[in-house]
């Protein structure tokens, strides 16, 4: 491009935009009204479209229906055919545009089926970036890469590329060795945009492969799945900024300064960052267990570069920071086993045969379902002590499922002990107490004395 084009101010910028877009508009109206072979191709793209429009009309539920029996096809494979199916208009257009442009080239004047073939070739780049851009999954990312690409395939499809990058290029500033263009940011954001649409893909896939493999524990798929992504988009950062042209030795002190400002003010940030590590190596909790941290139970749904995700019965989900996790008492009800045995407490009467009670007892619990018996698990019952008013019992059993509540099954074995000592004539006992009323001063007396 000449280098006199190039405008030196916002002013001139904005008056060369001016121009370039009435020339363009004058040339467009020129090709419109201007009778030949020029005029002749708009008219059959026009008439390319409604065809196409008229296919849709016809073959729709034809598509529907058959697209409706590809139940059993991978997920990512029917999502790019509804796409597909959406924009059936532009897909019909896409192939009659080309099946005419390759007839025309064959059998008249390559320059009378010149403004077919660009046609064509923009809108198989508007179907591409159409079904490319679903990988975006932010809204606004989406719509920006969109108008970005639909933008640059336009030029490509107008051989003007060379132009519009002169000019870019142009419009820059320059600071000491730095050269920064409009032409070189929008490159940065680019390659920034692709590479960060790769990461993502790229650890996603990576996440998803640790899971499936048994042999390596849920706490180091998480650790090596975290690590994977710092090493993935520090690399995505560094080529960012030298793509924009900075020296990285020249902000080396600059960045070392920050980072110790940095490390001052986002301390506890830092600190449930390396808690996070440190559960992660560890193992002292993984994904699945069934903790207790204070007045919290539940059992650990995700776990966090800053936080632990924990579900209770209750559908709560708490955020707690792993720094707490390392510095307070937690109770894992799973770590080594998933087992977990529980206490229940009660009493009968003085009248009732204790061997009978404990035998009634252990028969109760072992007929609740999630109860275990067996292998070391069994259920026992044993005397604790003579109270006031009763003879008091502990009943011992297990369970293997303490992410479905301990609550209910508390519930269920209380149940089966009422049911099981009504059958058998055992009674439970409730305190009594015996109280005197005064009636003067002489009984209360008397009842010193004594």
């Amino acid at each position: 491009m000449n280098p006199d084009l190039i405008p030196s101010s916002l002013s001139d910028l904005y008056q060369t935009m001016i121009e370039a877009f009435s020339l363009q508009f004058d040339r467009l109206v020129d090709l419109v009204i201007t009778p030949g072979w020029r005029q002749h191709q708009l008219v059959i793209i026009l008439g390319l479209w409604a065809l196409a429009y008229v296919l849709k009309l016809f073959t729709q539920g034809r598509w529907e229906a058959w697209a409706r029996a590809r139940s059993g096809w991978p997920k990512w494979r029917l999502r790019t055919l509804i796409q597909l199916m959406q924009r059936l208009t532009l897909v019909y257009f896409v192939t009659l545009s080309w099946m005419l442009y390759l007839v025309m080239q064959q059998i008249t004047w390559p320059s009378r089926s010149y403004i077919i073939g660009v046609v064509a070739t923009l809108a198989t780049a508007w179907l591409a970036i159409a079904l490319v851009a679903r990988l975006v999954r932010n809204r606004t990312l989406r719509r920006i890469f969109k108008w970005a690409m639909w933008a640059y395939a336009t030029l490509i499809a107008l051989n003007l590329t060379d132009d519009v990058a002169g000019f870019l290029d142009g419009v820059a500033i320059s600071i000491g060795d730095l050269h920064l263009s409009a032409l070189g940011i929008l490159k940065a954001l680019l390659l920034i945009g692709v590479l960060l649409t790769l990461a993502r893909l790229g650890t996603g896939a990576a996440e998803r492969g640790l899971k499936r493999n048994d042999d390596i524990s849920p706490s180091m798929q998480v650790l090596l799945a975290k690590g994977l992504q710092v090493v993935i988009y520090g690399a995505v950062f560094m080529a960012a900024i030298r793509t924009l042209g900075f020296d990285l030795t020249g902000i080396a002190l600059l960045s070392g300064a920050i980072g110790v400002g940095i490390g001052f003010g986002l301390q506890k940030v830092v600190s449930n960052l390396i808690s996070g590590i440190i559960i992660l190596m560890d193992r002292s909790i993984k994904p699945g267990d069934v903790i207790s941290l204070g007045d919290t139970f539940g059992w650990i749904n995700a776990l966090g570069a800053r936080y632990v995700s924990v579900v209770t019965r209750d559908g709560r989900e708490y955020l707690i920071p792993n720094e707490d996790l390392i510095t307070n008492q937690v109770v894992n009800w799973s770590h080594s086993d998933r087992f977990v045995r529980l206490d229940l407490t009660f009493g009968t009467s003085y009248t009732d045969d204790p061997h009978n009670v404990r035998a009634t007892a252990i028969h109760a619990v072992k007929s609740v379902e999630r109860v275990l018996s067996g292998s070391g698990h069994d259920a026992v019952c044993h005397i604790t002590g003579f109270g006031d008013s009763s003879v008091d019992y502990v009943l011992r059993f297990w369970i293997s499922d303490p992410t479905k509540g301990l609550t209910n099954i508390r519930g269920n074995v209380y149940l089966a002990l009422w049911d099981a000592f009504k059958a058998e004539g055992i009674s439970i006992p409730f305190p009594q107490r015996e109280v005197r009323l005064l009636n003067d001063d002489a009984d209360a007396q008397q009842l010193a004395t004594e």
